[in-house]
């Protein structure tokens, strides 16, 4: 039996509320050169960051170029760390070489170090990307000599999805501060001394009428005759290399003393708003070269209002973290369940669960939400002070507890979930949730939050986990999730395509669809012409079908990154069974085999750079550099062009009518802080309806 859902004012209400608890005041650990504290080694110098993003065809190729200075007398090892963009997938890892880029191989993690420190044993030049996990990438350079500057470029590719006519793009710097062994060894330097710059450029074949920068109001932003979009941000530095060749010469690299430095500190978001009244699509982008037995895929399908609004009540559970790390935003939390509770009806209830080394039941069951007992439980949480551990475990275990199998439910589960006391094992939380009929929705604090743990629960309740960001709207998630909690919802949905053999498809698990919602399925292809595609789901316990037909093309070289995309997301999927039931050396071996074949850095592979000689000698392929090739070639040629239409069931339409916007409904505008709805993606969503994904972090110009 399906809950059904809250009153859409309520839900809307507590959406707005609960929107403060991104504006809190963190003192989160940023991205930044890493020096071990207390261990008497000088600090490194970020020269120069400069960030260069395209987004187009349904995804974004971040490019980032770091110049590290060594101002001492000794040669230094540079170690640098940020957190992991969600779901990007590492493409290409560069280091300067005699003045040479020389780009990287990935291999399995173990063997990779091992080439690392052989080269820095021996005196050679070397670097190393890893990842840490799901939290951090760290880059590694050696040597950064005595007085010099070293290079450095790392691109990585990501999906750019839309929900509700509202694009959201994320650049993360702020780590989140949760590993405290890592907290305890390094020190941080985030200071960028030099030149930073952030520049985007957003192509679309749908119409975009505005974007928006809510944290960087300084940023400028401008639409090109071609209705393409173009945003800078920078420090107000200039060098060298930013100039014109004839206004270069004599220009030093160096900036002067009285340069405002840039703090890593701050995530740069991008919002995109489409014009409204576009129609429903099913977009399909391939890669397949000539001549070859398969090809890429990644359907994109966006549906019409084919859901209607729906209206129901229920109790609500809020299950808050009160350990330690959330000391920051302890008061902002409070703020936002008291305008949330504040806002329910009287045939309303409610009730608050709080954990950190152990759990505990505030308000001893369900609550009617009267301005009586809402005044009462804020009052107790404001006196309470975060402190201790996290067992999340015992927190949603009270929780559960509580539950009126004759009520409408929905659990509010609001943490970093970096369980360290009691149960830590994620087939015990995936257990305990599969035993009750609830939806989990999880606010999912931070970049170093342990995203895999709040997802696979959300995922298995049928709930949502969405990661926020301090830069992130609020007016915009508001209105979003407003949207998706008064319609219904496609449930179970499933793809079938008939006329073309396809394989090696992913996810496997498609889930739920929600209003403004785009689904996005990558898979191997074969053979060529119409295929017949089929969307099957069930809304309201009521089985629906849609279909289209288009066809798939013999050849397509225009997006050869599809291929890291699918290898990316079969990656997730090897990676999710892993968490979800422990180790297993034929998962592990198949995420290593992925990875060094398609170029990717994951926790089981690194990306390590010698000299060329050195990978003669060490019989490393160089196929990820020639990957790497054909993937700059395809970007130059499309950049050349106008943005294209992806659509491929112009004939024979899968849903009618126009897909959900958000535009309209506020007012509109563009380029830096103020303009467009800016809907700061899909937080709320979270909080009221199940979407799947997004990103938390922080990056952003400060001048200091």
């Amino acid at each position: 039996m399906l809950r059904k859902w809250p009153n859409w004012l309520a839900l809307g209400a507590l959406a707005a509320a609960l929107a403060l608890l991104l504006l809190w005041s963190a003192s989160a650990r940023a991205a930044g050169l890493l020096t071990p504290n207390g261990g008497g080694l000088p600090p490194l110098e970020i020269l120069d960051h400069e960030v260069k993003v395209v987004i187009e065809d349904g995804y974004a190729v971040t490019t980032v170029e770091q110049v590290f200075h060594n101002p001492h007398g000794r040669d230094l090892e540079a170690i640098y760390s940020f957190p992991v963009p969600e779901k990007a997938a590492v493409a290409e890892f560069t280091y300067w070489i005699d003045g040479q880029p020389v780009s990287g191989e990935v291999l399995a993690k173990e063997r990779a170090r091992q080439v690392y420190e052989d080269q820095k044993a021996a005196g050679n030049e070397t670097a190393l990307a890893e990842q840490d996990s799901y939290k951090t990438f760290d880059i590694s350079v050696w040597p950064v000599r005595a007085g010099r500057d070293v290079a450095i470029r790392l691109a990585y590719i990501q999906p750019a999805q839309v929900d509700t006519g509202v694009g959201r793009f994320v650049y993360p710097l702020e780590e989140g501060g949760v590993d405290e062994q890592k907290l305890a060894f390094w020190t941080a330097n985030e200071t960028v001394t030099g030149r930073f710059s952030f520049d985007l450029h957003l192509r679309s074949a749908t119409p975009v009428e505005a974007v928006r920068l809510p944290a960087h109001p300084r940023a400028k932003a401008t639409k090109e005759p071609d209705g393409s979009w173009r945003i800078h941000l920078d420090n107000g530095v200039l060098t060298a290399a930013a100039l014109p060749e004839e206004e270069s010469e004599g220009v030093a690299l160096r900036p002067a003393a009285t340069t405002p430095a840039f703090r890593l500190d701050t995530d740069i978001l991008v919002y995109w708003r489409h014009a409204v009244g576009q129609p429903a699509s099913v977009d399909l982008v391939a890669h397949r070269e000539p001549g070859a037995r398969r090809g890429t895929f990644m359907l994109v399908v966006t549906p019409g209002e084919a859901l209607k609004p729906i209206a129901q009540g229920g109790d609500w559970m809020f299950v808050l973290d009160k350990s330690g790390s959330m000391s920051g935003k302890w008061h902002t939390l409070v703020a936002g369940v008291e305008e949330g509770l504040q806002r329910l009806r009287p045939s309303d209830r409610f009730s608050i669960v709080l954990f950190d080394r152990t759990a505990r039941d505030l308000t001893g069951g369900y609550l009617a939400a009267t301005p009586e007992n809402v005044t009462r439980a804020i009052g107790d949480l404001a006196t309470l002070q975060p402190d201790n551990g996290t067992n999340l475990y015992a927190g949603l275990q009270q929780g559960l507890r509580r539950l009126d199998d004759d009520r409408t439910t929905s659990v509010l589960l609001v943490t970093d979930g970096v369980a360290n006391v009691g149960e830590t094992e994620q087939r015990a939380f995936l257990k305990l949730i599969g035993k009750q009929d609830i939806r989990l929705f999880t606010f999912i604090m931070g970049n170093s939050a342990n995203r895999p743990l709040l997802q696979a629960m959300t995922r298995e309740s049928g709930g949502t986990a969405v990661s926020v960001s301090n830069s992130d709207d609020v007016l915009g998630a508001v209105l979003n999730a407003v949207g998706k909690v008064t319609h219904e919802a496609m449930h179970g949905v499933e793809i079938e395509i008939d006329g073309v053999e396809t394989a090696d498809l992913a996810p496997a698990r498609l889930g739920s669809l929600y209003r403004g919602q785009q689904l996005a399925l990558f898979g191997h292809y074969r053979g060529e012409g119409p295929a017949e595609v089929t969307l099957k789901a069930r809304i309201s316990g009521r089985p629906v079908e849609y279909r289209t037909r288009f066809d798939f093309p013999a050849v397509a070289r225009g997006n050869p990154e599809i291929e890291r995309l699918w290898a990316f997301a079969a990656i997730e999927e090897y990676l999710q069974e892993l968490e979800d039931f422990g180790a297993d050396a034929d998962l592990e071996q198949a995420v290593v085999g992925l990875g060094v074949e398609y170029g990717l850095v994951t926790p089981y592979t690194s990306m390590v750079v010698v000299r060329e000689e050195v990978f003669q000698q060490l019989n490393i392929q160089r196929g990820n550099q020639a990957r790497r090739a054909v993937e700059k070639a395809a970007a130059e040629q499309r950049a050349s062009d106008p943005a294209q239409s992806r659509r491929v069931d112009q004939a024979a339409p899968m849903f009618q009518g126009q897909r959900p916007s958000l535009g309209g409904r506020s007012g509109g505008g563009s380029g830096g802080g103020a303009g467009s709805v800016g809907l700061f993606g899909l937080l709320m969503v979270l909080l009221l309806a199940a979407l799947a994904w997004r990103t938390r972090g922080r990056l952003g110009p400060a001048t200091r």
